[in-house]
C-alpha cells in the first residue's frame, strides 16, 4: 500500500468498529428512554399483527389467531438477556394475575434453545409463563424485533396497539391494558 492510501485505513478501521459496537449493543439493550420509561412507540391500531404459531414449551400448539378477542400482551425474550431476567417474573405474576380476564400474555423465546429458555424460567419463578420457542428468531423479525426484551400489546380485533422497547415493568403493564382494554 502506497503511503497516501494508507492515511484513511485508521479512521475507516475506527469508524467500523464504533459502529459494529453500537449494532452488537442494540441486540440485547434496550434503548434508553423506551419501555418502562414510558416511551413506548404507539401504532393507530391498525397494523395488523403479523402470525405467532408454534407450539409452546409444554408441547401444546399456540396460534395468536386463536386468541381474537381478547388483548394479548407478546413479549420477546431470550435466556441471554440480562434484562430479561428482570422482566420475566413480572410478565409470570402479570398472567397469574390476569387469568380468566380476557387479556393473555406469551412470551416467544427467540434465537434460543429451549433448555436454556426452561432453566431461566425456572430460575425466575416464571415457569407458568406460555412461551413459544423461536430458534432462527424468524417469528420475531415478522414482527419487526430488533433486540430482547420487546413487548407487543394486541387489541381484541387483533392490531398492534404498543410496542414497547426494553424491559415493562407491572405498573407499566397495568397502565397500557386499561387503555387497551377500554372500548
Amino acid at each position: 500500500m502506497s503511503g497516501g492510501r494508507r492515511w484513511w485505513f485508521a479512521p475507516a478501521a475506527v469508524v467500523l468498529a464504533v459502529l459494529g459496537f453500537v449494532l452488537a449493543r442494540g441486540l440485547d439493550s434496550p434503548s434508553p428512554g423506551s419501555g418502562s420509561s414510558g416511551l413506548p412507540l404507539t401504532s393507530t391500531g391498525d397494523e395488523p399483527a403479523p402470525a405467532l404459531t408454534g407450539r409452546t414449551f409444554e408441547g401444546a400448539p399456540f396460534d395468536l389467531a386463536a386468541l381474537r378477542g381478547q388483548v394479548v400482551v407478546v413479549n420477546v425474550w431470550a435466556s441471554w438477556c440480562g434484562p430479561c431476567r428482570q422482566e420475566l417474573p413480572v410478565l409470570a405474576e402479570q398472567a397469574r394475575r390476569r387469568a380468566g380476564s380476557g387479556i393473555r400474555i406469551v412470551g416467544l423465546a427467540m434465537r434460543d434453545d429451549l433448555t436454556a429458555a426452561r432453566r431461566l424460567l425456572a430460575e425466575t419463578g416464571a415457569s407458568g409463563l406460555v412461551s413459544v420457542l423461536d430458534p432462527d428468531g424468524t417469528q420475531a423479525v415478522r414482527w419487526g424485533v430488533k433486540g430482547v426484551p420487546e413487548t407487543f400489546v394486541v387489541d381484541p380485533a387483533g392490531h398492534i396497539r404498543v410496542h414497547a422497547v426494553g424491559p415493562v415493568t407491572g405498573q407499566w403493564l397495568d397502565d397500557t391494558l386499561a387503555a387497551v382494554s377500554r372500548p
